[in-house]
C-alpha cells in the first residue's frame, strides 16, 4: 500500500466527533505549559543520565558467528563493513506468510536515510529470523530501504534474545579488530525511543561522542553539533542538483 492509498483508506474511516483540549485563556495556556516543561526538560536530563550509565556498561565477548546476506554468508565482524559500531533490529518472522509482524515492519520502515550513523562510526542493519531469500523478498514487497541478514542458519538470533518465533530485540555491539562485543540489548516497549537518530546515536557505546557527554575517561569526544552533517553536506547526499 503506498501513501496515498493508506492517506485514502484513512479518510474513509466513519467521521465522528474528536475529544478536544479545553478552551482557556493565554495566560493560563501558558501557566501550565511552563509547570509542564519543568517535566519535559527533567525527563531530559534523565535520559541523559540514562545514556550515560549506559555507556559504563560492561561487555561480553560474541562466537565468531556466521549469517546470510544478500550476497551470500557474512561473518558478523564484517557486518560493521569497517564501523567499529552497529546496531541490529531483530526482525521477528512468521514462516509462511505473507505479511510479517506489523510493528516490525512499520518500526524498521522509518529508515530511509541512515548514513547520518557513518559521523558517529556506526552501522544500523536488520537481522531477521526468517531465511535470506524470503526476508529479501519482504524486503521489496514492504518497500524496506535498511540492509537485511539472516540468522536462521545460525544461533546468533537465539544467543542475543530473538530466537526463531521469538519476539523481536534490539542489540548493539562493538567491534575490535576481528573481535565482536556484545554491549547493550532491549525489547519490548521503550524501543520506540530508538525511531529518530538521536535515540539511536544514544544506544551506541561511544553514543553523540560530543563535548558535554557524561562519558568514561578516553571516550571520543568533539564539539557539540560537529558531526552532525551540514546543510551542504545534506544537499550533495539527498538533494537534486540543479534545484
Amino acid at each position: 500500500m503506498n501513501t496515498n492509498s493508506l492517506s485514502q483508506s484513512q479518510s474513509e474511516a466513519p467521521s465522528q466527533q474528536l475529544p478536544l483540549p479545553p478552551v482557556v485563556d493565554v495566560d493560563t495556556w501558558q501557566r501550565e505549559l511552563d509547570a509542564l516543561r519543568i517535566r519535559e526538560k527533567a525527563a531530559t536530563r534523565e535520559l541523559d543520565a540514562i545514556a550515560a550509565q549506559r555507556r559504563r556498561l560492561p561487555m561480553v565477548r560474541m562466537p565468531d558467528y556466521t549469517l546470510d546476506g544478500e550476497d551470500g554468508p557474512v561473518r558478523l565482524a564484517d557486518v560493521f563493513e569497517g564501523r567499529s559500531q552497529l546496531i541490529v533490529y531483530n526482525h521477528m518472522w512468521f514462516p509462511g506468510k505473507k505479511w510479517q509482524c506489523p510493528g516490525c515492519t512499520g518500526f524498521t520502515s522509518q529508515f530511509t536515510r541512515l548514513e547520518f550513523l557513518d559521523s558517529v562510526d556506526a552501522r544500523f542493519v536488520i537481522v531477521t529470523q526468517g531465511p535470506i531469500d524470503e526476508a529479501l523478498a519482504y524486503k521489496r514487497r514492504v518497500g524496506n530501504k535498511m540492509t537485511w541478514y539472516s540468522t536462521t542458519n545460525s544461533a546468533f538470533g537465539t544467543d542475543v534474545g530473538a530466537p526463531p518465533d521469538g519476539g523481536f530485540a534490539v542489540n548493539v555491539f562493538l567491534r575490535d579488530g576481528d573481535a565482536v562485543y556484545r554491549t547493550w540489548h532491549t525489547n519490548g516497549r521503550g524501543t520506540e525511543q530508538l525511531g529518530s537518530g538521536m535515540g539511536l546515536i544514544d544506544v551506541l557505546p561511544y553514543g553523540r561522542q560530543e563535548e558535554w557527554q557524561d562519558s568514561p575517561e578516553g571516550w571520543p569526544k568533539a564539539p557539540t553539533y560537529s558531526r552532525w552533517a551540514g546543510s551542504k553536506e545534506i544537499a550533495e547526499a539527498y538533494g537534486e542538483p540543479d534545484a
